[in-house]
């Protein structure tokens, strides 16, 4: 890599690293703490008997020995490992607005990553597209976070089809403790429901579902050519016909709603991101959303 290309990407983590860390100060503060739970309770103390205790609480081994009664106390553990598991396929560069959907992958990561770090959790790392094309293990503090966001910014997308179920089955194999994975991608490729199901029984599994609206609707401008960046195939529109734009309109909803329903049959939640929209706004409707849930 030329020293300009390493220049230009420690430039942009520097910027991100702002951004993300002002999109965590100020919107996300205690937010995704309340979303994620931990991997359970753990034994925080014994104390003695109040009146209004538990009485299933109470531990008779330290009682019989005192003489009067005690309890356990339990808290809940919150060290969480999350894993973030990054489309780095070709269609990510697509973008109508001023960020393409894998730049815009890449913010939100770094600003699910800033949230995990600020709450003390291990994050580690999968770039996938047809397969796993770059794993980093899962350890704390701030400048692992920064390498993660380095190596997301360093890769090139890859001119392959995307295969989600490959990187959830080798995420299976590397991370055998529960996590809570952020699966970030357009998920234009093939069929993953059945290995979004199986990795949801093991992990806490998040679909980040990132798009642009020229993939929604389609404007009057006449003839344009569209290539797939993934296959390379070629489609030529004239979308002065209204029936064109409607027809790529229908099939943009459906794919819309077959992913939804997928995700729906997963048990999987579903963080819907827009290049056109503030991610931020997005994010704290997520947390807050599972946070209500949770309650």
């Amino acid at each position: 890599m030329a020293q300009t290309d390493i220049a230009a990407i420690l430039k942009e983590v520097r910027r991100i690293q702002i951004v993300a860390n002002r999109q965590v100060n100020d919107l996300l503060a205690g937010e995704y703490q309340s979303a994620f739970k931990g991997r359970g309770m753990v034994f925080d103390e014994v104390r003695e008997y109040v009146p209004g205790d538990e009485i299933r609480a109470i531990d008779w081994n330290v009682t019989a020995r005192m003489g009067h009664p005690y309890i356990k106390r339990y808290c809940e553990e919150r060290e969480l490992t999350v894993m973030m598991a990054v489309d780095i396929s070709a269609s990510g560069m697509f973008g109508s607005r001023r960020l393409s959907k894998i730049e815009t992958a890449a913010q939100v990561a770094a600003v699910l990553m800033f949230s995990a770090l600020k709450n003390n959790d291990k994050v580690g790392l999968v770039l996938f597209a047809n397969g796993v094309r770059r794993f980093v293990p899962p350890r704390k503090g701030r400048s692992h976070v920064l390498r993660l966001i380095r190596e997301m910014l360093a890769t090139d997308p890859v001119r392959e089809p995307t295969d989600i179920g490959a990187a959830l089955e080798y995420l299976a194999r590397v991370q055998r403790r529960r996590a809570v994975v952020f699966v970030l991608s357009d998920f234009l490729g093939e069929d993953c429901s059945r290995a979004l199901a199986v990795a949801n029984q093991r992990h806490d599994v998040v679909a980040v579902s990132i798009g642009d609206p020229r993939e929604y609707e389609m404007p009057d401008v006449g003839f344009v050519t569209l290539e797939d960046a993934e296959t390379g195939e070629i489609l030529e529109l004239d979308t002065r016909h209204e029936q064109v734009r409607a027809l790529f309109a229908k099939q943009a909803a459906g794919r819309q709603e077959r992913l939804t329903g997928l995700l729906r049959r997963s048990g999987i939640d579903r963080l819907d991101i827009r290049t056109d929209r503030p991610y931020g706004q997005s994010l704290m409707a997520f947390f807050k959303m599972r946070e209500r849930r949770f309650r």
